[in-house]
């Protein structure tokens, strides 16, 4: 149905910041509502309502069950499984969420983004010599996927292995065409080792993009992190929480957000999200 669909394309743009939650998720809601209407019974439809329930209303219990329903209504939607693995490994069931990614890519084995994502799950358990194998799997698919780089440098930071990282970060770039994801990613690692001046110009950069498209106000709190500058770092971070950036919703058990978390502010953050401590 076209509303389910339209609803897809909807949570993808506030998804991958090309605009603002808040701007797009709303919108998502009104299609996936819309199909609803006509058809309870929509998997599709009820799958993007379930995942607009996570990343907007920050309401845990009602998007788990509302992907159960969803689940129930047909077991083989591989998107129902991907979405539902994110929502389980934000909560810290990770044993789960690897279960329910895996099932989503047996259901579409040759789909890029199940296989990466399943690599993003892996990198949340700090499983990173499997999240490792898993990115080399996409690549041995398609070498110029820019985003299995991208996250194969991730995983190779958490694991000390510098030169490496920096070398997928900057493939990443290249094949992207700098995508600002990506760029965030490279000046983050610039920030974790210590490279001052290239981390300041990719965030000059971001800050310049702004001025004509959307960026994301975690992709600047993502240098500063970066950087060790917790100070600006909250304060982008409030901004984000303003704007329901999604990125949040992996505060409990993102990596990236370690050399934060015996901070009081985080604590808080974590709480008025909704996540457990």
């Amino acid at each position: 149905m076209a509303s389910a669909g339209l609803a897809d394309a909807h949570l993808l743009l506030g998804l991958y910041g090309v605009q603002p939650v808040t701007e797009a998720l709303p919108q998502a809601k009104a299609a996936a509502e819309q199909a609803l209407a006509i058809d309870d019974r929509l998997a599709e439809a009820t799958t993007s309502l379930a995942f607009v329930t996570l990343a907007y209303d920050w309401d845990w219990s009602a998007a788990e069950r509302a992907f159960q329903r969803a689940l129930d209504l047909n077991p083989n939607y591989s998107t129902a499984h991907q979405w539902y693995a994110y929502t389980l490994v934000t909560m810290g069931r990770r044993d789960e969420a690897i279960a329910e990614m895996k099932r989503a890519q047996e259901l579409d084995p040759l789909s890029l983004i199940l296989v990466t994502d399943l690599g993003e799950i892996y990198t949340y358990a700090r499983q990173y010599d499997k999240a490792i194998k898993q990115y080399r799997q996409v690549l041995e698919l398609d070498p110029h996927f820019a985003m299995a780089h991208a996250s194969l440098g991730g995983a190779y930071l958490q694991r000390g292995m510098v030169a490496e990282a920096m070398a997928a970060f900057q493939t990443a770039g290249q094949l992207s065409g700098d995508d600002p994801w990506i760029r965030v990613a490279l000046g983050h690692a610039d920030g974790v080792l210590g490279k001052r001046a290239e981390a300041m110009a990719i965030l000059d950069e971001l800050r310049a993009r702004s001025k004509k498209e959307y960026v994301s106000p975690l992709y600047i709190a993502w240098i500063y992190i970066g950087l060790g500058e917790k100070d600006r770092a909250f304060e982008w971070l409030e901004k984000a929480y303003e704007e329901r950036a999604f990125g949040l919703l992996f505060l409990k058990v993102g990596p990236g957000y370690n050399s934060l978390r015996s901070d009081p502010r985080f604590a808080d953050l974590v709480r008025r999200i909704g996540l457990a401590p």
